[in-house]
């Protein structure tokens, strides 16, 4: 449907079917597919680390085979380059609908560049999908928020700003906490800040009205956004298994590099049976 209407051409049918947010402009209905993607480090110590950075290399990459708009949130680096966590938001056509399926625990097998004897580790890091709220979703208060500014620290702790422009805000009926030390204007971290409370309440919130659903409803939709051992990726045998779906794929470099197409195509199939 054109974004662009000729009013003028329009039936006494059209006018009784015409619904206004079916026109909402492309771009508009891109900023309703906007998610929050956050990958944090698990069991494995460094490797875990190194793990979270190909992990969001791989949403990285595969965003841009899709055109969308990518921003780093947040992200706390490791000493040797690894991430132990890191928050950015991915938004464009579809965005949410294609990455909701990646929350939950991701598990690598693979020999670590540190190890003399060559021996398989198994790391695992953590990725949360969440989505961006439109601004009348959530409503806050301003004493139920403690904020408080410090200053942005880099991989080692040394501080990379001299003024305190990093923000730490506490919702104090959840005990929820969120920092955002990703730009270098206070009020900008401050937005941010904000932003990522909203999405997480809002998590929360669609976590309590799951948990009320019955049991068969609660794992026809809601099973997607559990912190279940959600994938491995073996290393040695080239093999990317999804524990949920019980399907493999054994083009691992390629899917790591960016190629996340056929992963996020074999979660389409159920997604569409639930309409």
């Amino acid at each position: 449907m054109n974004d662009q209407l000729d009013f003028s051409k329009f039936t006494a049918e059209d006018w009784k079917n015409y619904k206004p947010e079916d026109y909402v402009p492309s771009d508009e209905k891109a900023e309703k597919q906007a998610a929050i993607i956050e990958i944090r480090a698990g069991t494995g110590g460094d490797e875990a680390g190194l793990f979270a950075r190909d992990l969001y290399r791989m949403y990285s990459r595969y965003a841009q085979t899709k055109g969308w708009n990518q921003r780093i949130l947040d992200s706390n680096s490791s000493d040797i380059g690894g991430y132990k966590e890191i928050i950015f938001e991915l938004s464009g056509l579809n965005a949410y609908d294609e990455m909701q399926y990646e929350g939950g625990v991701h598990r690598v097998q693979r020999i670590p560049k540190t190890e003399k004897q060559g021996r398989v580790h198994t790391s695992t890091t953590t990725v949360a999908v969440l989505l961006k709220p439109k601004k009348t979703e959530i409503s806050m208060s301003p004493s139920d928020l403690e904020i408080s500014t410090y200053k942005s620290s880099g991989p080692g702790g040394q501080y990379v700003n001299k003024t305190e422009s990093a923000v730490r805000i506490v919702h104090k009926p959840t005990g929820l906490v969120v920092t955002c030390q990703s730009e270098r204007n206070q009020l900008q971290n401050k937005e941010t800040a904000l932003m990522l409370l909203s999405a997480r309440l809002l998590r929360a919130q669609e976590e309590s009205d799951l948990s009320s659903l019955s049991a068969e409803r609660r794992e026809q939709i809601g099973w997607a956004k559990r912190a279940e051992k959600t994938r491995t990726y073996n290393y040695p045998q080239n093999r990317i298994t999804d524990h949920r779906i019980n399907k493999s794929w054994h083009d691992l470099e390629k899917i790591i590099d960016g190629n996340l197409e056929p992963i996020v195509k074999a979660f389409r199939k159920p997604k569409k049976t639930e309409a």
